[in-house]
């Protein structure tokens, strides 16, 4: 559950990064639409459970490290560090017990 949950966090902070750090209308409504559809379709191609390409555990992290960086980098960009920080070790400590689990 807690997996989902930083899933659909992380979609919207890249969503808010998006439609906040960039003027609007056009560049801030382009970039705060297309950059959570793209993590969307990067996760639903490789890290979700009915990916479509199947990778190995550390392919998966990759993916998941990649994504999960990039909303928390987004944060820091919004100049918001308490949020990047709690975000950042939530999703590292759920990324370790999950990675565990998928390794045995």
């Amino acid at each position: 559950m807690l997996r989902f949950v930083l899933e659909l966090f992380a979609f919207v902070s890249l969503g808010i990064w998006g439609f906040v750090a960039w003027p609007l209308p056009w560049p801030g409504i382009l970039f705060g639409l297309a950059t959570p559809a793209f993590a969307i379709l990067v996760w639903a191609l490789f890290r979700s459970p009915r990916a479509v390409f199947r990778l190995d555990p550390f392919g998966k992290a990759v993916i998941e490290i990649a994504i999960f960086g990039s909303a928390a980098l987004a944060w820091w960009d919004l100049g918001l560090p308490i949020i990047t920080v709690i975000f950042a070790v939530v999703a590292t400590a759920s990324g370790i017990i999950s990675g565990r689990k998928e390794l045995r």
